[in-house]
């Protein structure tokens, strides 16, 4: 760990984690990091998925948050997200961060590089969503067949009955 910083109340690292990322902007000046609230040992974020590697490998070296509790996908029809739950044992403080994905380029990076357990929750969403994790030691089916086209709980995936 590079700077290990203590803390005691959920806004106290929302306003450092957004100190940091601060100066990091969409071309069209918007924030790629954006708080959405906070409660006792919960913090609620929005990110850009350009800064998600970065902001993860922060939130782990920096900020001790040292287990990735779920990453989990969400199909809203017109994109995609994909929703990280993070945490810091020392503190007992809960990061939630949702990444949007656009339907038309599914990629994001993969943080399994940072928390070996999301290695089995991106083969997960990747298998049920088709959300690619770039940089993923080992993208690839967990139960469905390697050559399986469909992606199960997409909301355009119609089962067989429903195709009648």
């Amino acid at each position: 760990m590079s700077e290990e910083i203590k803390l005691n109340s959920a806004e106290e690292m929302a306003t450092i984690i957004l100190d940091k990322f601060e100066r990091w902007t969409t071309e069209d000046g918007k924030d790629k990091l954006t708080l959405v609230r906070t409660a006792p040992r919960r913090i609620w974020m929005r990110a850009d998925r350009s800064i998600l590697f970065d902001l993860c490998r922060y939130l782990n070296d920096t900020m001790q948050f040292e287990h990735a509790s779920s990453v989990a996908g969400v199909d809203w029809v017109t994109h995609m997200q994909v929703v990280y739950h993070l945490s810091n044992y020392n503190t007992g403080t809960i990061i939630e961060i949702v990444v949007d994905v656009p339907n038309d380029d599914l990629c994001i990076d993969s943080v399994a590089g940072i928390w070996e357990g999301a290695n089995w929750h991106e083969r997960e969403t990747y298998e049920l969503f088709g959300i690619v994790f770039k940089g993923h030691p080992n993208l690839k089916r967990l139960l469905t067949p390697e050559d399986y086209e469909f992606f199960p709980f997409r909301k355009s995936y119609k089962l067989r009955r429903q195709e009648q």
